[in-house]
C-alpha cells in the first residue's frame, strides 16, 4: 500500500517570466532550459544539503508533446525547475517527446545523462516512468497527474476539482447571460475533475444557469491538448450560442479559445478562463483583457517543493496530494477582474478547505 502525504507550499514564489519554445530540432534528445546547464554524465544525488549548495543535484524533466512555451500545464513545471535552478543552485537537464513513441526513450535518456531526479510531466508519461523506475531503482522519480506505486516515485496529484469550483462560481457571478462554456482537451477521468468541479461552482452561485460542455478529443487521441484552431472553433460556437464565459481545461488549445473572446465581443462583455498557468501573464496585451481568471493548477509549486525535498536528502516517494489546503490550487486575481466577487471566492475556498463543501470529481 503506498503511503499519502501532503507537501506544504512555499509562502512566495518568484516572479517568472514566459520561457522561450524548445529547439525546432525534434530529433533532439534533450531542450536545454535558458538559464541551466545540462547533468553532467555520472551525477549523482546528494546525501545533504551541502551538496545542493554546491550544485549536485542534478534535475531532468521530460515535458508533453507541446514542451515549454505552451503557456499551461509545461509552463507550469519548467517554471518549477527554473525557480529550482535559480534558488538551489541544480543542475537541470529537459527533453520532449516526438510523441507516445519515443516517451520511455526520453525518461532513460536523462537517467543516462546523470540526472538523480526525473519527472515526467503528465499523466501519458504512466507506461514510461514505471517501466524505467523499475530498470533504474537507484534514480528517483517524479509523474505529474498520475499514481506510479513505485519506491522510488512520488506521484504528484491534484485537486483540480476544487480549483475548478472556484473559477465555475466566478463564471456564473460574472454571467449576464446565463449561460457559460466549458471545452475539455480530451474527454478522459482527469479532464472531468474540471468539468466536475466547473459546473459544481457555477451551479451553486447560479442553480439555473445553462453549462455548454465540448470536447476536442476522445482517447486514445491526446491531440485535442494542442489544437488551437479547433479550441477556438468550439469556443467561437459556444459564444454564439449565448455563453459569455467559457472555461478551456484544453492545454494549448485553450490559446483557441482566448482568440475566440476577442472576436465575439468587447472586453467585459465576454470572458474567457485559463487553467494551469496564471494564463493572463502569458498572453498578447491584446487578449489579457478577455481572460476573467485562471485555474492555478500549481505544477510549478509541487515540482519545485519535490526537487527542493530531493536535493536535501528527503524521502519524495510516495503519493503527494496538493489542494486548496496547501496552495496546491487556486485561482487568479491578475488584471483585477474578479476583484469585485473575491470576497465571495474566497468564503468559498473556506468552505471547501473546512469540509462544508464537498466538491464533486465526476460530471
Amino acid at each position: 500500500m503506498i503511503k499519502s502525504k501532503k507537501l506544504l507550499a512555499v509562502g512566495v514564489i518568484a516572479a517568472l517570466g514566459l520561457a522561450a519554445c524548445g529547439s525546432d530540432d525534434d530529433s533532439s534528445s534533450s531542450t536545454e532550459a535558458p538559464d541551466s546547464t545540462e547533468a553532467a554524465e555520472g551525477t549523482t544525488a546528494p546525501d545533504s544539503t551541502d551538496a545542493m549548495a554546491e550544485g549536485d543535484c542534478a534535475v531532468g524533466v521530460v515535458y508533453d508533446i507541446t514542451g515549454r512555451g505552451d503557456r499551461s500545464f509545461n509552463d507550469a513545471a519548467a517554471a518549477g525547475l527554473d525557480q529550482a535552478v535559480a534558488e538551489l543552485g541544480v543542475t537541470s537537464s529537459e527533453s520532449t517527446p516526438t510523441g507516445d513513441g519515443d516517451r520511455t526513450e526520453r525518461v532513460q535518456g536523462l537517467v543516462d545523462d546523470g540526472n538523480g531526479l526525473v519527472q515526467g510531466n503528465g499523466f501519458l508519461f504512466f507506461d514510461s516512468i514505471t517501466e524505467v523506475a523499475a530498470n533504474n531503482p537507484d534514480t528517483s522519480f517524479t509523474i505529474v497527474d498520475s499514481v506510479v506505486e513505485a519506491p522510488n516515485v512520488a506521484s504528484l496529484t491534484f485537486a483540480e476539482e476544487q480549483g475548478s469550483f472556484l473559477v465555475g462560481a466566478a463564471a456564473a457571478l460574472k454571467s449576464q447571460t446565463g449561460t457559460i462554456g466549458f471545452i475539455g482537451g480530451v474527454e478522459n477521468d482527469l479532464i472531468k475533475k474540471f468539468e466536475a468541479g466547473y459546473a459544481a461552482g457555477a451551479t451553486a452561485v447560479n442553480p439555473d444557469i445553462e453549462i455548454l460542455v465540448n470536447y476536442i478529443t476522445q482517447p486514445p487521441n491526446f491531440d485535442g491538448f494542442n489544437d488551437p484552431a479547433r479550441g477556438k472553433e468550439i469556443a467561437a460556437s459556444q459564444y454564439e450560442a449565448g455563453a459569455d464565459v467559457i472555461y478551456s481545461a484544453a492545454g494549448s488549445s485553450g490559446l483557441g479559445a482566448f482568440e475566440a473572446a476577442a472576436e465575439a465581443g468587447e472586453p467585459g462583455e465576454v470572458w474567457a478562463i485559463g487553467v494551469d498557468s496564471d494564463q493572463y501573464n502569458l498572453v498578447s496585451e491584446e487578449l489579457q483583457p478577455y481572460i476573467l481568471t485562471s485555474m492555478l493548477k500549481k505544477v510549478d509549486v509541487a515540482t519545485f517543493e519535490t526537487i527542493k525535498v530531493f536535493c536535501e536528502g528527503g524521502d519524495i516517494g510516495g503519493v503527494q496530494v496538493f489542494d486548496l489546503s496547501v496552495d496546491g490550487v487556486d485561482y487568479s486575481t491578475a488584471g483585477g477582474f474578479v476583484d469585485d466577487i473575491a470576497d465571495q471566492l474566497d468564503e468559498l475556498k473556506a468552505q471547501i478547505i473546512n469540509g462544508e463543501i464537498e466538491v464533486p470529481t465526476t460530471p
